[in-house]
């Protein structure tokens, strides 16, 4: 990796949606310049840590101590990150400036006013020595805002070009940040990206994941299904701002909307396929009614892996569809680094919780901070 300079160092620690494992980056920050990957890691997620966070997605039994404790478990994996991204720069602690930490996000319901991330900031500083930066959310929320998406704020700063570009993330949800020339900024979730295919793929397959698209390749799209699975969620038809997650797309939503073909004979690889076509139905949409200037999408996540998902998506969007990683920034680096700069911006007092993504009633600096 590249050799600092005298540029503010910040680590991002991301664990998303898909609940895979944890992505760190560690980035320097010079003034006006795009920010400057110096290492970076993947951890996967301990199987017991990951069903854990996927039962607190519904209520349970004893949850609040269950949190605490995934929360501290967490940490510790965080730091494990932290640690080998600090020894691959040849750095030591004291360098850093912070860490960004998001947490693992179980509960996401803005219109009732939370957003619940299991966390353990204060353990993860003192398992460190560095500051740490967390609960991204909440002060958006408080003023008004969906709190999520996080990033666009972001994405403009390191990918906007003067034209007009679209970034798309394909994590568990899927997120759109469109940077228009001349335009406020806008973002916003558009649906499912991988959280149902992982959900389905898993089930059927004992794998967490469809590994470029082969399995959903090897079925064939159901055109009622798709049509049932869109028309019949309302989410989709609501105007941005907007975000979701598993509290709406998950295993009971797919239930209900399979039990009408139970009888129909349809493959476990065509529902796939079908799932994979629902994410790009999706998006396509989206970009078509809120971004038709659209001249080329950068896409970033796990899905931008995902080579079958991304052939579709270009075929369906009909626009040139490039991962990050052409611009130097690794797909699956981008969101860490963008918690890495959120907590660049919470130390230099910049806004990232903006109207135009999120609809709060004005500009909101992001996070809390524990000192080391």
């Amino acid at each position: 990796m590249a050799s600092p300079g005298s540029a503010p160092l910040f680590i991002g620690l991301m664990s998303g949606t898909s609940t895979d494992g944890v992505d760190a980056v560690l980035a320097e920050f010079p003034s006006a310049r795009p920010p400057r990957i110096l290492a970076g890691a993947s951890l996967p997620m301990p199987a017991a840590l990951r069903a854990e966070f996927l039962a607190l997605n519904t209520p349970g039994h004893d949850e609040l101590a269950r949190g605490a404790r995934a929360g501290n478990e967490l940490a510790r994996l965080y730091a494990q990150a932290c640690r080998q991204v600090i020894s691959d720069a040849g750095l030591s602690p004291r360098q850093l400036r912070a860490i960004g930490a998001h947490g693992q996000t179980v509960r996401h319901d803005p219109g009732a006013g939370y957003s619940v991330q299991i966390n353990a900031p204060a353990l993860l500083a003192e398992l460190t020595g560095i500051d740490v930066v967390a609960d991204f959310r909440s002060r958006d929320i408080a003023a008004g805002g969906q709190g999520a998406p996080l990033v666009p704020a972001f994405h403009q700063a390191v990918f906007q070009n003067g034209q007009p570009r679209l970034v798309l993330n394909l994590g568990g949800i899927a997120n759109v940040t469109l940077l228009e020339p001349g335009q406020p900024l806008r973002g916003f979730d558009t649906g499912p990206a991988n959280v149902l295919l992982d959900l389905w793929c898993h089930e059927k397959t004992g794998k967490l994941y469809d590994a470029d698209g082969r399995w959903a390749a090897s079925g064939k799209t159901h055109q009622g299904l798709l049509a049932g699975l869109y028309d019949s969620e309302p989410w989709f038809a609501l105007p941005p701002p907007k975000s979701t997650g598993r509290d709406l797309f998950n295993r009971a939503w797919l239930e209900e909307r399979l039990k009408p073909l139970q009888d129909a004979g349809l493959a476990d690889e065509d529902v796939q396929a079908t799932l994979q076509s629902l994410t790009v139905l999706s998006i396509c949409k989206a970009v078509a009614e809120h971004a038709p200037a659209t001249r080329e999408v950068l896409a970033c996540g796990g899905g931008a892996l995902n080579s079958g998902l991304m052939k579709e998506l270009a075929q369906g969007l009909g626009l040139p569809v490039r991962p990050t990683s052409e611009l130097g920034v690794p797909v699956q680096s981008v969101e860490a680094l963008a918690f890495a700069w959120l907590a660049y911006a919470h130390f230099e007092g910049i806004a990232a919780g903006l109207p135009s993504v999120t609809g709060a009633r004005a500009p909101r600096v992001l996070g809390a901070r524990y000192p080391a």
